[in-house]
């Protein structure tokens, strides 16, 4: 089975148009691709919590997380952002199942090392039979990005980063859906989408800070995911009508990115 995971943040969930929900279902429906959505909701998380004057910080893309955050963060994710991508999909004629992380332990997590971004996760495993029974029923699953631990606690994972360990325990294909075409640089005042990118050139654009903020996390989990067999990991406008079908199709979509190794 070809499955595909398509991780969209939450800076453009609110504002994707019916199109991309379609080619999503094309996809499924046409039987050669398996979607699963993994989403994030970064924009309606800080929203709530600016009503309910809770104070929010970052760490290199990352949101600190106290209990107190970590309750808002679920509330958003787990329950209205996770239906409202349900529903959009419905909406759109196909069939679709929300689930959390914690949902059966689908995303088995610990603590990130970074002891000061607290409640923060890293996936150590993904219980794949949550989607395979979802798959099997017809429905496409839909993944909100909070971590399980042993002990019961909850995690904020990155969306980006679950979206990862999910392609990886699947060995799917990877694809982040942005409101931009790919990548961009800028040379000589204009700016131009790359179409391919390695690791190397990641690492030397996350330096010079091209790359920066809530992207590091992407790229770095685009790069673990392909270390860890990803067969491809493309960013795509999931503005741009039929995008998702022509990226599947081996189509110059986006930008995709790739180890060194593989330029040759």
């Amino acid at each position: 089975m070809n499955y595909i995971v398509i991780k969209c943040g939450g800076s453009v969930l609110e504002n994707l148009p019916k199109t991309f929900y379609e080619d999503v279902i094309s996809l499924h429906q046409n039987g050669d691709w398996t979607p699963i959505i993994v989403h994030g909701g970064g924009p309606l998380i800080n929203k709530l919590l600016n009503n309910l004057h809770v104070e929010t910080s970052f760490v290199n893309g990352l949101r600190v997380t106290n209990h107190e955050v970590l309750d808002i963060v679920e509330m958003v994710l787990s329950g209205t952002v996770n239906k409202q991508v349900v529903r959009n999909i419905i909406e759109a004629g196909g069939s679709s199942f929300g689930v959390s992380g914690v949902d059966g332990c689908l995303l088995k997590a610990v603590p990130t090392t970074d002891e000061s971004l607290g409640f923060v996760g890293e996936v150590v495993e993904v219980n794949t039979t949550v989607i395979e029974s979802i798959v099997k029923q017809g429905h496409i699953p839909v993944v909100s990005p909070i971590g399980i631990g042993e002990n019961g606690q909850r995690y904020n994972i990155n969306g980006d980063v679950a979206a990862s360990a999910v392609a990886k325990a699947l060995e799917a294909n990877l694809c982040f859906i942005s409101d931009i075409p790919g990548i961009l640089v800028e040379k000589n005042g204009e700016k131009f989408k790359l179409d391919m990118v390695t690791k190397a050139e990641v690492e030397e654009l996350i330096e010079n800070k091209t790359i920066y903020g809530g992207m590091i996390p992407k790229v770095k989990a685009a790069i673990d995911g392909l270390v860890h067999k990803i067969p491809m990991v493309g960013i795509i406008d999931g503005f741009e009508k039929n995008s998702l079908v022509e990226y599947v199709n081996g189509k110059n979509i986006g930008t995709k990115i790739v180890l060194d190794e593989e330029i040759a």
